[in-house]
């Protein structure tokens, strides 16, 4: 200890001198009470890290959200067009619009968690909201739109082809987000060479 502006670094080592309200919390002071570590699993990791399966899944999402604005219905009969998934919400098929929401909401459910026990108990929203456009394709195929007096004709075009697969993917990373408990990556100290118990 120094009073202020006797010495800029310590004399010994060195080391820059600072204000002990300036300095981060020490290890012992970020335990709990009974001095107990913080779980490697509880533990925030920075809000870039997109490893542990978020960041795949975030882009499985967009791409999600991409295909929903590209023709998912060519028409032939009575006339020739182009139909998005946006442009049969909108115009005749509302249900659809579950698909647009699922991926909207998908996307900060995933972004927005910090630790490896969040992402692990978004495991089930996740793959719930990547399910909603597997079940609605499944539906529009099951029972296809018709025509009433005028006949219609058309074919499936590949962006809804696409989105299943996103979707049956984003189904099965959301399983795996957060990855195992078993293997988590510490900042500091190791257990290597010590019994657990």
């Amino acid at each position: 200890m120094f009073e202020e502006g006797e010495a800029e670094a310590c004399p010994v080592c060195q080391m820059p001198l600072a204000k002990l309200h300036k300095l981060p919390p020490s290890v012992d002071a970020l335990h709990d009470e009974a001095g107990v570590p913080t779980a490697p699993e509880l533990e925030p990791m920075p809000l870039t890290y997109f490893g542990r399966g978020k960041g795949p899944l975030a882009v499985l999402a967009i791409l999600g959200l991409t295909f929903f604005f590209l023709p998912w219905v060519r028409l032939t009969m009575p006339y020739i067009d182009a139909k998005s998934a946006f442009d049969l919400a909108h115009e005749r098929i509302g249900w659809l619009w579950a698909c647009c929401a699922a991926w909207v909401v998908l996307v900060p459910t995933v972004l927005s968690r910090r630790s490896i026990i969040q992402m692990r108990g978004a495991r089930v929203a996740a793959a719930f909201l990547s399910a909603i456009p597997a079940v609605a394709i499944g539906v529009l195929l099951a029972r296809p739109p018709r025509g009433g007096i005028i006949p219609v004709r058309y074919t499936w075009d590949w962006p809804m082809w696409a989105t299943l697969a996103v979707s049956l993917a984003a189904i099965l990373l959301s399983i795996r987000l957060g990855g195992s408990i078993d293997v988590i990556d510490v900042k500091r100290g190791s257990s290597k060479g010590q019994a657990l118990h």
